[in-house]
């Protein structure tokens, strides 16, 4: 390994900021253990050791030349392709360095079996989460054992369901790395996968759960139809059950090893006809995922297994397929030919080609109807071309249910009998709102609320919060009036060094320029719609963890209330002016940048930031306002004092708000129910920081999650006269309507 690079990192090592590091399931593995959502222990091969294989083995032309002239749409050429690049990867030697780390992690583990699993560092991402593209082996044992897996790991990073997904998305074959978490087995009596949000309509006052008795491999294969649970997110009651009937159940074989080894049992009718998890799992596991939804402050798609009456969640990923309005399709009269789960909303028509094996997804063409058992990952191609699917097996978090929402298609899974009784060239019309297939083409009406949503004008700006790259074109193209809250965290995160750290290598103008690319992206896409950038919040921890950041970063017992924002730019000014030089640079071709700072503590803070900006030729002018974050109960308390300075705007952090109000810490579970925007304190700190602002005529707005979760907040918030109210994109509809439906009972 390259001199200050590692091969391996232990769980509680790293957080979700490591991306480029561990992948996604390695940063959620990671930021779980540190958050102590219970996941079983385990370490990482990272991402370094990976690209240092490649670099030492010098097989990296070898397989440029073998994708050199690759049609991905010419499945036969995919698959033989893959086979060869596989079997490069395979012969190589790993180098011993690497192999003594993971012989060494391994044993320092204890042990036993593990799991052994890959992680792309382009995967798990908003706009870039195909599921299940690489490998997973599990039950493997033995340390020469557990590094030949990691190396499988590396190989299917060219499966040809990988090769064709980042062919199809631009994605470098080369710049895309991989991580392998290496993680304790859990011998699951019940597993599942659990939704913080309903997956099918984006309902997010609901959480879903499926579970399955044995190893959940099976679910997301859709081999059976798994319970299905929904509990209300407001009263943590359960709202819905559906049991259904498990033939057989998937376990490690005594004395297995690998994954291979893995054994159906049958099960008794009583067993089959069981609920496979007590009301009381249902419950916990809710409690759980809210908590992941609010540490993510995003919604999650968990996948969780029970030993011996202990839950353990095993993975957490954003969901990239939530909907703008809550769907609940069109009203079908007609007789339903097979009935269903719906698992992606929408209908469609089209011929019948019935796929039962991977091998004949050629037979699907554009607008087709693939109908299937169950999907795999190797169906992706067909599944890209088709109209609509429907299979016989599986619930709403199967694959062919996750890809379905991903790529915005309708999908029923579960009828059961869709092989059986429907003919290739058949028309049908597939309802994935309602779980129904029917006999010919049926016309429904378009959803004329959607597009009339779209063109509602109201007089308060709605904007969006927004720090992944991969969105912004599709966010920019929405009903939107900008970006109210643009987080340099994100890409600062890319840089991967502390600014400090480069400063000192006299590399300074490699961040400035690094960090005003990010920038431009974002500046560009809505251009001349305003941005508003905060400037960088990163905590002490958050620093450190860069590339050299422990020898600028001083450990802190509570960085959360430690050296951060505003107190930060002024004493280590010079890395501030690192930023307000992005800042400019990005401004001389999109003046649409303006500049938000956070956790102001003092009248005097603010004061000497600006004073540094204007220094830096950073000046308030008719194009370039600078706001500030109102999340410090100070800022309330003396805010026309703090406005007195000379600022264009306020825009309230609803989440330190209320955290630094209340005395909570809004990760903690056990006070979950205390963290609350809606509280009375809360409330009026929001009340006056929006009718001060008025009074002394600046703008507001508000940044924090509380509008995106809390609609009756929102109407608050616009009766007591706020600028503008800054979203999650998938609240970007709803919430320009009610602003809408309150300007209106106003007469605005």
């Amino acid at each position: 390994m390259r001199q200050g690079r590692k091969a391996t990192v232990w769980f509680n090592e790293v957080t979700r900021k490591d991306i480029p590091l561990v992948g996604g399931k390695g940063a959620n593995l990671g930021e779980m253990t540190n958050a102590k959502i219970p996941v079983p222990p385990g370490f990482i091969v990272t991402a370094d050791a990976y690209f240092d294989f490649l670099a030492v083995t010098g097989i990296t032309e070898q397989i440029r030349t073998l994708l050199r002239p690759l049609d991905t749409n010419n499945s036969t050429q995919l698959q033989k392709i893959s086979a060869q690049v596989k079997d490069v990867i395979l012969n190589a030697a790993m180098p011993e360095e690497t192999a003594a780390a993971i012989r060494q992690a391994y044993t320092t583990m204890g042990g036993g079996l593990v799991a052994v699993r890959s992680s792309a560092t382009a995967e798990d991402l908003p706009e870039a989460s195909f599921a299940g593209q690489q490998a997973t082996f599990l039950n493997i044992s033995g340390e020469d054992k557990v590094v030949d897996a990691v190396q499988r790991c590396w190989a299917s990073l060219f499966e040809p369901r990988a090769i064709f997904y980042r062919e199809e998305n631009g994605f470098d074959h080369f710049k895309v790395g991989i991580a392998v978490p290496v993680q304790k087995m859990v011998q699951s009596d019940a597993s599942g996968v659990m939704f913080t949000v309903e997956p099918t309509t984006s309902d997010r006052s609901k959480i879903t759960i499926e579970a399955v008795l044995g190893l959940g491999e099976m679910i997301v294969s859709g081999d059976v139809t798994p319970d299905h649970y929904v509990v209300s997110k407001d009263t943590m009651q359960i709202a819905h059950k559906e049991v259904k009937a498990q033939e057989w159940k998937l376990i490690k074989k005594e004395g297995g090893t690998g994954k291979e080894d893995n054994i159906k049992v049958d099960l008794t009718p009583e067993e089959q006809s069981r609920q496979k998890i007590t009301d009381e799992d249902i419950i916990t596991l809710a409690r759980i995922g809210k908590g992941l939804e609010d540490h993510y402050q995003f919604p999650q798609d968990v996948e969780w297994a029970k030993e011996n009456d202990e839950i353990f969640i095993v993975q957490t990923r954003p969901v990239t397929t939530i909907r703008e309005t809550v769907t609940t399709g069109p009203e079908i009269e007609a007789e339903a030919i097979l009935t269903g789960s719906p698992a992606s909303p929408g209908v469609a028509s089209g011929p019948v080609k019935l796929v039962s094996d991977p091998s004949q997804i050629d037979k699907v063409l554009d607008g087709d109807i693939l109908v299937a058992e169950m999907t795999t990952p190797d169906f992706v191609p067909a599944m890209k071309r088709a109209a609509a699917i429907v299979t016989d097996r599986g619930g709403r978090t199967a694959h062919a249910a996750i890809v379905s929402r991903e790529l915005g298609i309708p999908c029923v899974v579960g009828t059961e009998k869709a092989m059986a009784t429907l003919k290739d060239g058949q028309i049908i019309t597939v309802n994935g709102s309602g779980g129904k297939v029917y006999e010919g083409k049926i016309e429904v009406a378009e959803e004329e609320e959607t597009r009339a949503r779209e063109d509602i004008k109201t007089k308060t700006t709605l904007l969006v919060n927004l720090a992944q790259p991969e969105l912004v074109d599709r966010v920019a193209s929405r009903n939107v009036d900008g970006i109210g809250l643009l987080r340099a965290e994100f890409m600062v995160a890319q840089i991967g060094e502390h600014p400090s750290y480069m400063i000192s290598q006299g590399r300074g103008q490699e961040f400035v320029d690094k960090l005003a690319e990010g920038l431009t992206t974002f500046a560009r896409a809505f251009h001349p719609r305003r941005v508003v950038y905060r400037t960088n919040d990163f905590k002490s921890n958050e620093y450190r963890a860069l590339k050299g950041g422990e020898d600028y970063e001083q450990p802190e017992e509570n960085p959360m209330l430690g050296y951060r924002g505003a107190s930060r730019y002024i004493t280590d000014i010079e890395t501030f002016k690192l930023e307000l030089a992005a800042i400019k640079k990005v401004r001389e071709k999109y003046n649409n940048l303006w500049v938000m700072i956070p956790f102001v503590r003092t009248v005097n803070e603010l004061s000497q930031t600006i004073k540094i900006m204007a220094d830096e030729g950073l000046k308030r002018s008719d194009d370039f306002k600078i706001w500030m974050m109102v999340e410090v109960p100070s800022n309330i308390i003396l805010l026309e004092k703090f406005i007195a300075v000379g600022i264009d705007g306020i825009s309230i952090g609803s989440n330190d708000l209320t955290q630094l109000t209340l005395g909570v810490d809004r990760d903690s579970e056990k006070l979950a129910d205390t963290f609350d925007e809606r509280d009375e304190a809360v409330m009026l700190s929001l009340e006056r920081a929006i009718k001060v602002s008025n009074s002394m005529g600046i703008t507001s707005s508000i940044c924090g999650q509380a509008p995106s979760v809390y609609p009756e907040l929102t109407k608050k918030l616009v009766e007591w006269g706020i600028t503008s109210v800054s979203v999650s994109p998938d609240m970007i509809d709803r919430t320009r309507e009610i602003i809408a439906q309150v300007e209106a009972r106003l007469n605005r």
